[in-house]
């Protein structure tokens, strides 16, 4: 049985549709296999659930269920670390997975996710996936590459970070979101508080609000509330060059 496309209807009255074949987001796994997932019952039996800002929809120590695709907003990923302090793993867009991290061998999810905007998300049971991994080696293949891609931008990361200055990781972090998401009016599109950037970059508050001084006042950032401009993205560049600059997205 073919299930009705859902719409949702945002608070600016733009309406999105669930459907992966009308989908805008082309770099999503499930929308590059649709061709050879049109046998499969996967697109068929997918979730499309709402989410508010500021709502968890994957809680840390949860049992995995499946996988999420994100069909619009932005979502912060996160772990609990020492004396339960948030670390952020990554921010997630349009297209992106969250979840992945605990599927296959994995009961129960590694990490948190928070919705840090009106969000809508496709979800696919655990066991559909399975099914569909075993029945479709095209689709199974998208995956392993998808795993292997992963894994090669976590291991750069440790190893960029573990030989960084904590002004450098302030740096790093201004410039992932940058390249990541953009500007909108001059400002990058993704406002964060100073304890998102700090549990990012593995520092403190104090220290963001230090160095976000300091790039001030040498004319590399702009600062209004929560809303930070880069001036001069290759300065920020050149500061952290020889770390290899890894385009982390």
């Amino acid at each position: 049985m073919v299930s009705k496309p859902l719409h949702i209807k945002f608070k600016n009255q733009s309406t999105f549709n669930s459907s992966c074949g009308l989908c805008l987001n082309n770099a999503c796994l499930i929308k590059r296999n649709l061709k050879a997932l049109e046998r499969s019952e996967i697109v068929n039996l997918k979730s499309t659930l709402p989410c508010k800002k500021g709502q968890q929809f994957i809680i840390e120590g949860a049992p995995v269920n499946g996988l999420f695709f994100i069909l619009k907003g932005t979502v912060k990923v996160f772990r609990t670390g020492i004396n339960g302090r948030e670390q952020i793993v990554r921010f997630a867009k349009e297209g992106e997975i969250i979840g992945h991290r605990g599927f296959g061998t994995e009961e129960y999810y590694s990490i948190g996710a928070i919705a840090l905007q009106d969000a809508v998300l496709c979800y696919f049971s655990k066991e559909n996936l399975q099914d569909t991994l075993l029945e479709n080696p095209k689709f199974a293949y998208d995956m392993m590459l998808f795993y292997a891609n992963e894994l090669n931008r976590s291991e750069n990361k440790v190893k960029s970070i573990s030989q960084m200055t904590v002004r450098e990781r302030v740096i790093d972090t201004l410039l992932y979101i940058h390249r990541k998401f953009g500007d909108l009016r001059g400002f990058l599109n993704l406002p964060l508080s100073r304890k998102e950037y700090a549990d990012y970059a593995g520092t403190t508050e104090e220290q963001v609000i230090r160095i976000f001084s300091s790039l001030k006042k040498e004319g590399l950032i702009k600062a209004r509330g929560k809303k930070i401009a880069i001036t001069d993205v290759q300065l920020l560049k050149k500061e952290i060059s020889e770390h290899h600059y890894f385009l982390d997205t």
